[in-house]
Protein backbone atom coordinates (compact mmCIF):
# COMPACT_ATOMS: atom_id res chain seq x y z
CA UNK A 1 0.00 0.00 0.00
CA UNK A 2 2.60 2.66 0.74
CA UNK A 3 4.41 1.68 -2.78
CA UNK A 4 0.61 2.65 -4.19
CA UNK A 5 0.64 6.23 -2.02
CA UNK A 6 4.07 6.76 -3.30
CA UNK A 7 3.15 6.16 -6.69
CA UNK A 8 0.02 8.45 -6.83
CA UNK A 9 1.93 11.10 -5.50
CA UNK A 10 4.76 10.82 -7.97
CA UNK A 11 1.99 11.08 -10.79
CA UNK A 12 0.56 14.12 -8.69
CA UNK A 13 3.73 15.65 -9.66
CA UNK A 14 2.87 15.64 -13.42
CA UNK A 15 -0.61 17.00 -12.95
CA UNK A 16 1.48 20.25 -11.00
CA UNK A 17 3.99 20.55 -13.88
CA UNK A 18 1.29 20.41 -16.32
CA UNK A 19 -0.37 23.07 -14.06
CA UNK A 20 3.21 25.38 -13.75
CA UNK A 21 3.48 24.75 -17.42
CA UNK A 22 0.35 26.39 -18.27
CA UNK A 23 1.01 29.50 -16.13
CA UNK A 24 4.77 29.58 -17.42
CA UNK A 25 3.38 30.00 -21.02
CA UNK A 26 0.42 32.38 -20.06
CA UNK A 27 2.71 34.89 -17.68
CA UNK A 28 6.17 33.80 -19.01
CA UNK A 29 9.44 34.91 -17.02
CA UNK A 30 10.25 37.89 -15.52
CA UNK A 31 7.63 38.53 -12.35
CA UNK A 32 8.10 38.15 -9.00
CA UNK A 33 7.68 34.66 -7.32
CA UNK A 34 4.54 35.58 -5.65
CA UNK A 35 2.52 36.20 -8.78
CA UNK A 36 4.00 32.47 -9.84
CA UNK A 37 2.64 31.03 -6.22
CA UNK A 38 -0.57 32.78 -6.96
CA UNK A 39 -1.45 32.06 -10.37
CA UNK A 40 -0.35 28.52 -9.61
CA UNK A 41 -2.59 28.36 -6.71
CA UNK A 42 -5.30 29.17 -9.06
CA UNK A 43 -4.55 26.91 -11.32
CA UNK A 44 -4.28 23.79 -9.06
CA UNK A 45 -7.86 24.81 -8.16
CA UNK A 46 -9.37 25.03 -11.62
CA UNK A 47 -7.62 21.61 -12.37
CA UNK A 48 -9.79 20.08 -9.24
CA UNK A 49 -6.48 19.89 -6.35
CA UNK A 50 -6.63 21.22 -2.78
CA UNK A 51 -4.07 23.62 -1.85
CA UNK A 52 -2.86 25.76 0.46
CA UNK A 53 -0.31 28.59 0.64
CA UNK A 54 2.09 29.86 2.94
CA UNK A 55 1.83 26.68 4.75
CA UNK A 56 3.88 27.46 8.18
CA UNK A 57 6.62 24.49 9.00
CA UNK A 58 7.52 24.76 12.76
CA UNK A 59 10.60 23.31 13.58
CA UNK A 60 10.57 20.37 16.49
CA UNK A 61 14.06 21.31 18.38
CA UNK A 62 14.42 20.10 22.23
CA UNK A 63 10.83 18.89 23.03
CA UNK A 64 9.45 22.53 21.73
CA UNK A 65 7.98 23.32 18.29
CA UNK A 66 9.30 26.61 17.66
CA UNK A 67 8.11 29.09 14.97
CA UNK A 68 10.84 30.66 12.80
CA UNK A 69 9.04 31.86 9.92
CA UNK A 70 9.44 28.75 7.69
CA UNK A 71 6.58 29.17 5.37
CA UNK A 72 5.86 26.32 2.78
CA UNK A 73 5.18 28.01 -0.77
CA UNK A 74 2.10 25.74 -1.77
CA UNK A 75 1.16 22.34 -0.53
CA UNK A 76 -0.72 20.44 -2.96
CA UNK A 77 -3.16 17.56 -1.85
CA UNK A 78 -1.32 17.62 1.71
CA UNK A 79 1.31 15.47 0.41
CA UNK A 80 3.38 17.22 -2.52
CA UNK A 81 5.63 20.35 -1.41
CA UNK A 82 5.56 22.88 -3.97
CA UNK A 83 9.05 25.46 -3.39
CA UNK A 84 8.65 28.57 -6.25
CA UNK A 85 11.20 30.88 -7.26
CA UNK A 86 11.70 33.50 -9.63
CA UNK A 87 15.48 33.74 -10.21
CA UNK A 88 18.69 33.94 -12.40
CA UNK A 89 19.60 30.43 -11.15
CA UNK A 90 19.14 27.43 -8.86
CA UNK A 91 21.34 27.07 -6.94
CA UNK A 92 22.20 23.92 -4.21
CA UNK A 93 21.03 26.18 -1.15
CA UNK A 94 17.29 26.35 -2.89
CA UNK A 95 17.13 22.23 -2.85
CA UNK A 96 18.66 22.32 0.35
CA UNK A 97 15.50 24.58 1.93
CA UNK A 98 13.21 22.16 -0.43
CA UNK A 99 14.47 19.17 1.51
CA UNK A 100 14.58 20.73 5.26
CA UNK A 101 10.88 21.75 4.50
CA UNK A 102 10.38 18.21 3.02
CA UNK A 103 12.44 16.69 6.46
CA UNK A 104 10.43 19.08 9.06
CA UNK A 105 7.15 18.28 7.59
CA UNK A 106 7.37 14.63 7.04
CA UNK A 107 6.46 15.33 3.49
CA UNK A 108 8.17 12.54 1.01
CA UNK A 109 7.55 14.28 -2.30
CA UNK A 110 8.80 18.00 -3.57
CA UNK A 111 9.00 20.22 -6.34
CA UNK A 112 11.29 22.93 -7.15
CA UNK A 113 9.97 25.39 -9.89
CA UNK A 114 12.38 28.23 -11.11
CA UNK A 115 9.89 30.48 -13.19
CA UNK A 116 12.84 32.91 -14.60
CA UNK A 117 13.42 30.65 -17.37
CA UNK A 118 12.82 30.77 -21.18
CA UNK A 119 11.80 26.51 -20.85
CA UNK A 120 10.40 25.49 -17.87
CA UNK A 121 11.37 22.24 -18.19
CA UNK A 122 15.02 23.79 -17.26
CA UNK A 123 13.40 25.15 -13.98
CA UNK A 124 11.87 22.42 -12.51
CA UNK A 125 13.75 19.50 -9.90
CA UNK A 126 11.72 17.05 -8.10
CA UNK A 127 13.01 15.38 -5.14
CA UNK A 128 11.67 12.20 -3.01
CA UNK A 129 13.09 11.55 0.59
Amino acid sequence: MGEMKETSRLDRTHEIIGCALAVHQELGPGLLESSYEMALKRELELAGMACRQQVEVPLHYKGAYLDCGYRIDLLVEESVIVEIKAIEGLKPIHEAQLISYMKLSGKKVGLLINFHVTLLRHGIRRFVV
